[in-house]
């Protein structure tokens, strides 16, 4: 098949196939005029960056609910967002995602810019993000490619080259199938394909409609591509939390805006971030266990001290706030895992 052919059939098995999101215009939608809101094709987009579709979800929609323009989202509190978004992981997101917001409302009028290299200049947005909002919201042909085109484009075309070195390599196989006519169907339709057919594993290529045209499925290596060059190990680091209360009240440290869990609530701890210090009073603290974290570049091990301080003691780190008023869900989620453990071992 040539390029243009291939295009036209997946566009029309999509049009029969496409998945339901909360933020998607569906095929039959958009050729009725319909358009999509290129705020919640934005929103989903950063949400959606290495986390699943399942895990957004809810997330998506407390958002939409709570700021549904991005108008609202600019002017919501800084702690807000950040509560709301506890528990999705890579929290840099959430602060990039009011930078943005807040550029979009200041500097464009509260418009989302409709090309590729003015999305490019929002905080937070990269190459891919920028070419998703500008083919699904506004129809550039631009081409989008995340791990699911990496693997389609790399089953298609044979591509024997591992990851990460092929990403260039996929990227220009991925622009030559985008089409002028509907790229931003064709690139929904593309990440629907390796989402739901083009699998990593048991892809089901009796229901693909590039199956004739698939040269790995032709050399029967699909489930071999794409290849990726080993991983290293991940280190492991170990720390220390210090989870303290004083009466009905539990100490809380809210931390700095940059770095790891930049801007989220969280109990005091050493220095297992590059930041922490010392213990936050002199205590007879007592060791409740370990937690355990995996973050992107390594796993942590958290050791648990409980202490209750005397009524009016007073702390060298955070604050206290009443233990009835606070969402423990407002934490991220290796605190909640120490508050977890803290709220089983110790009576309240």
């Amino acid at each position: 098949m040539r390029d243009a052919e291939l295009s036209a059939a997946l566009l029309h098995w999509y049009d029969r196939h496409a998945r339901v999101m909360p933020w998607r215009v569906s095929p039959q939608d958009r050729a009725r005029g319909v358009r999509p809101d290129p705020y919640r094709i934005w929103l989903s987009e950063v949400m959606l960056q290495q986390t699943t579709v399942a895990a957004v979800r809810d997330y998506f929609h407390r958002f939409t609910t709570r700021w549904p323009t991005v108008a609202d989202l600019a002017a919501a509190r800084d702690e807000d967002v950040m509560a709301e978004w506890a528990g999705l992981g890579y929290y840099a997101r959430a602060r990039n995602l009011l930078k943005a917001a807040r550029a979009v409302v200041d500097a464009h009028g509260g418009v989302f810019p409709g090309r590729r290299d003015g999305l490019l200049g929002l905080p937070g947005i990269g190459p891919y993000t920028a070419s998703a909002v500008a083919a699904i919201a506004y129809d550039e042909p631009a081409t989008v490619v995340d791990g699911n085109v990496e693997r389609v484009m790399a089953r298609l075309y044979a591509v024997q080259t591992p990851l990460p070195a092929a990403k260039a390599e996929l990227t220009a196989l991925a622009a030559g199938l985008t089409p002028d006519l509907r790229p931003g169907d064709y690139a929904q339709a593309v990440m629907d394909l390796g989402a739901t057919i083009c699998t990593p594993r048991n892809p089901a290529c009796g229901l693909c409609p590039w199956n004739h045209a698939c040269l790995a499925r032709e050399q029967g290596c699909q489930t071999e591509l794409p290849r990726k060059m080993a991983k290293a190990e991940k280190p492991v680091r170990r720390g220390v939390l210090w989870l303290a209360t004083r009466g009905d009240m539990i100490l809380l440290e809210r931390r700095a805006e940059t770095g790891l869990l930049g801007g989220m609530l969280g109990f005091p701890g050493d220095a297992w971030d590059g930041r922490g210090g010392d213990a936050p009073a002199q205590a007879e603290w007592q060791d409740i266990g370990e937690v355990r974290h995996t973050f992107t570049h390594f796993h942590l091990y958290l050791t648990v001290l409980t202490a209750e301080l005397p009524v009016g003691a007073a702390v060298t780190r955070g604050e206290f706030v009443p233990r009835d008023g606070f969402r423990p869900a407002d934490l991220p989620t290796v605190m909640r895992k120490a508050y977890d453990q803290w709220r089983n071992i110790v009576p309240r």
